[in-house]
């Protein structure tokens, strides 16, 4: 299939009328910005911050949840969620520049959060802290990143495109939403609030807020289309704050706003490599983070065919797909030196966002990004974050988590429903990711509990019952994107199937050819120089 037809085919599914696209020109009709234009710096700066503004929902719960779950000290946790600022600027610069060129934000993950959580909980029944646990994390994460390097630059993921269907992609992402429904409440660690409680009209104005600006009003006005999460979090968080102030919530409350630690927080606050200690490599924490890591790059995966769709450009070619994945194991590495204890992907906020301003531009993102690196060395910006109560948080987390379940859903649009197949593995695959982790939750003692079982199973248990083989399980297991995926692609690509009952072709069908992306090698002339495209700039 040529590349002109790529292009008339993604524009039918986008826009009513006019022409396909050119490969190079950078959009469709509602595209206001395309990819490769550039609007006024001053512009490009408020484009670029509002396109950051739609995802600081999941760039500062990350973090809150991890920093909540360790049992971080309030004033170490602005500089956590500093740090989340300056990777996803870094990152997004290196991608837009070198990796794969969509404009798409790049940060810390929902899918490595699952892991993460399941190695703090091992490493809390063991009486760890918060610092060992947080280094324990940069390790895991480290050896994550570099083996999604290789994943990438040695075209493995590009060669599993055949094999990563719809019908696997769109269970794994579901999960990633669905699997933590159940995530610990996070408590604003400037109260001594038990971690048991909840204020949950708090909590309910928070998500009717969000459902009320994004759902009901956009339509009146931009700035309700633009920022739904901003501004039902900001006036949630003012209406928590007066009523701190005026003494209805004090010190002791779950609601509590404590301003003096933001008045009290460094004007500039220093961010640098290994910040929090040298990171701790142990075998078992280091497989269960790749598991989310591959959940991530499946993630991924579809993110940058959606925005492609968006952008009006045919889907990712392999190549792009190879150079996209391996700059974000580069990100992924990266996120583990400075210590955000997560990982860094694209985000899939970023798309929508892409859909409801127009603006797919790479410069407008690389200039956002910018920004967001300033933001994270400013102190005061990072604490007045985490001054965020619990349940606003957790209203945050509803709309959220369920916004990511139905974007993983939303992949089963190329796939035959009809097909009992189908409708099987993504029903079996999305059970056992729920089923399974809830199923570890309850095991006796943890980790220490699970590892006591499985020495007890017949024959095998002298290799099951080792720390190493038993823990590895153990934290897969709790992960329920890795059940659901590992499940879905078994079953996807053992059964019989045909590309179109899997929803292959339809993906296949608009996907650019690989000459139509120039890597940063190729206009460098760098190695991949020789192999670039007739007539290419």
């Amino acid at each position: 299939m040529s590349g002109d037809d790529d292009f008339e085919e993604v524009e039918s599914d986008i826009a009513p009328e006019g022409p396909a696209p050119d490969p190079d020109a950078g959009g469709s009709d509602f595209v206001e910005y395309g990819i490769e234009d550039k609007p006024p710096l001053g512009e490009s700066a408020l484009l670029g911050f509002q396109h950051y503004l739609t995802m600081i929902g999941a760039t500062v719960a990350i973090p809150l949840a991890l920093a909540g779950t360790m049992g971080m000290p309030a004033e170490e946790v602005g500089k956590l969620i500093g740090t989340f600022f300056v990777v996803s600027g870094i990152a997004t610069l290196a991608q837009t520049t070198i990796g794969n060129r969509y404009p798409i934000v790049q940060g810390g993950t929902f899918s490595m959060l699952a892991p993460a959580i399941a190695i703090i909980g091992v490493l809390g029944a063991q009486g760890a802290g918060w610092n060992l646990m947080l280094r324990e994390l940069m390790g895991a994460v480290i050896v994550a990143g570099l083996v999604e390097v290789l994943i990438g630059y040695f075209g493995v993921m590009g060669a599993l495109k055949r094999y990563m269907s719809p019908v696997v992609i769109a269970p794994t992402i579901a999960l990633i939403g669905l699997a933590l429904f159940n995530a610990p409440q996070i408590v604003n660690p400037a109260t001594t609030a038990d971690v048991t409680g909840q204020n949950w009209w708090l909590l309910g104005l928070t998500l009717v807020l969000i459902v009320l600006f994004s759902q009901y009003l956009d339509k009146y006005h931009r700035t309700f289309r633009l920022y739904p999460v901003l501004l039902g979090i900001a006036s949630a968080w003012v209406v928590a704050a007066v009523l701190s102030v005026t003494g209805v919530y004090g010190a002791d409350s779950v609601s509590y706003v404590d301003l003096g630690s933001v008045a009290s927080a460094s004007a500039v606050q220093a961010i640098y490599p290994f910040q929090w200690g040298m990171p701790q490599f142990t075998p078992a924490f280091i497989i269960g983070m790749i598991a989310g890591m591959l959940a991530s790059a499946i993630e991924s995966f579809g993110d940058y065919h959606a925005v492609a769709r968006m952008a009006g450009k045919g889907a990712p070619s392999k190549k792009r797909i190879d150079h996209g994945i391996g700059m974000e194991g580069l990100g992924n590495t990266f996120a583990g030196i400075m210590g955000t204890g997560n990982g860094s992907t694209s985000y899939t906020e970023n798309v929508g966002a892409i859909g409801i301003t127009g603006v797919a531009s790479r410069y407008v993102v690389q200039i956002g990004a910018i920004v967001m690196i300033v933001a994270g060395y400013v102190g005061y910006v990072g604490q007045l974050f985490a001054t965020l109560p619990a349940p606003i948080v957790g209203g945050l987390y509803i709309a959220m988590f369920g916004q990511i379940a139905a974007v993983g859903l939303s992949q089963l649009k190329f796939v035959d429903l009809d097909s009992n197949r189908n409708v099987f593995i993504v029903g079996i695959a999305l059970f056992a990711g729920l089923a399974i982790p809830a199923y570890m939750g309850n095991v006796a003692g943890g980790a220490a509990g699970f590892q006591e079982g499985m020495a007890e199973v017949a024959l095998l248990g002298p290799v099951l019952g080792t720390e190493v083989v038993s823990t590895t399980v153990f934290v897969i297991g709790s992960t329920g994107m890795a059940v659901g995926g590992i499940i879905a692609f078994f079953l996807d690509n053992t059964i019989d199937g045909t590309p179109e009952e899997r929803g292959v072709t339809a993906l296949e069908e608009l996907s650019e050819d690989d000459e139509d992306f120039e890597s940063f090698w190729d206009r460098s002339g760098g190695p991949e120089g020789d192999e670039r495209a007739p007539g290419a700039d």
